[in-house]
């Protein structure tokens, strides 16, 4: 173990750690980040981020993330790659086991975000951000006037299909057996079956997303044994989310019942020194601009928790 001890170690480094390591170097509070993939998260691997503020054009996420980094580096944070599997309280000091190691600080911020679950049909993973998409208000707006493919029948699933009925001109619904959404969800989709707006395709499930010059073109379908093509501009999918806190199991850290981190009101976690921001933090939006604002917000209540432990010392 080493007896170095840091003021803060943030686990991740997507735009909500990012953020914040800006936000406490400034401050000459010592930030080192672990990520254990890749640097700016699944803003990295969005091909366009366009609702982003300050760019009116759009941005590819791989630029964003590499703005975010090298702001966050040039106020001195270290950021290591590193596989986070322990967090360990013990009182005014955290211990945090990196690939192995044990490392100690003041302070931890948790921003490991969540991910996007996968149905696992070829041509998913291909086409990601070329027709395959998992947030209705992040892409939603590049199909106006087209047709698309939703996936999925629980609340999020119909929430995100009824926000896309605004840009689309037909939208298919492809549900595995039955719809699960509330009845609430339901009644308001019903209207937009009415208008011939969208389709629910019940007992169904995706065997393909496929492509024409690289962007999506159609999904194959089976429904009853029978196999099928639809034709479609693009695929969304909505089957849940799968926050990144396998590891925190024995921390003692409390999590919502979906996994995500329960924070209060200054995103502190049950365990006082320890924080969460963005899209794993329970009550989160998940979009990057409030992930941003999020990381900010947690600088700002590491600062404050850490002049405080200076004062009682």
């Amino acid at each position: 173990m080493s007896e170095t001890v840091r003021d803060v170690i943030m686990v991740g480094a997507g735009p909500s750690s990012l953020t914040a390591a800006i936000y406490t170097t400034r401050e000459d509070i010592d930030t080192v980040l672990y990520e254990k993939s890749a640097i700016g998260g699944l803003a990295a691997i969005t091909d366009i981020v366009d609702n982003y503020p300050g760019f009116p054009d759009g941005i590819e996420g791989l630029t964003l993330a590499g703005h975010l980094e090298k702001q966050a580096e040039r106020f001195g944070a270290q950021i290591e790659y590193g596989d986070v599997s322990e967090i360990r309280d013990e009182g005014d000091v955290k211990v945090v086991t990196v690939d192995g190691v044990e490392v100690k600080a003041k302070t931890v911020l948790i921003a490991t975000g969540s991910d996007y679950k996968k149905i696992g049909v070829p041509g998913e993973a291909e086409f990601y951000g070329r027709g395959v998409h998992y947030c209705a208000t992040c892409d939603g707006a590049f199909y106006r006037e087209k047709t698309l493919v939703v996936i999925g029948g629980g609340n999020s699933a119909l929430q995100e299909a009824i926000f896309l009925t605004r840009y689309v001109t037909h939208l298919d619904l492809l549900v595995r057996s039955t719809i699960s959404a509330s009845d609430v969800l339901q009644h308001e989709l019903q209207k937009y079956i009415d208008e011939g707006k969208v389709t629910v395709h019940l007992g169904t499930t995706t065997e393909s997303i496929n492509a024409t010059d690289g962007r999506v073109s159609s999904v194959t379908i089976k429904k009853d044994g029978e196999v099928s093509t639809l034709e479609t501009n693009g695929v969304f999918v909505f089957v849940g989310l799968l926050p990144n806190t396998g590891f925190l199991k024995d921390s003692g850290i409390e999590l919502d019942e979906i996994g995500l981190i329960k924070t209060d009101n200054h995103l502190q976690t049950n365990i006082p020194g320890i924080f969460a921001s963005g899209d794993v933090r329970s009550g989160a939006t998940m979009q990057i601009a409030s992930a941003t604002g999020e990381g900010a917000t947690a600088a700002m209540s590491i600062r404050e928790y850490l002049d405080e432990q200076e004062r009682a010392n």
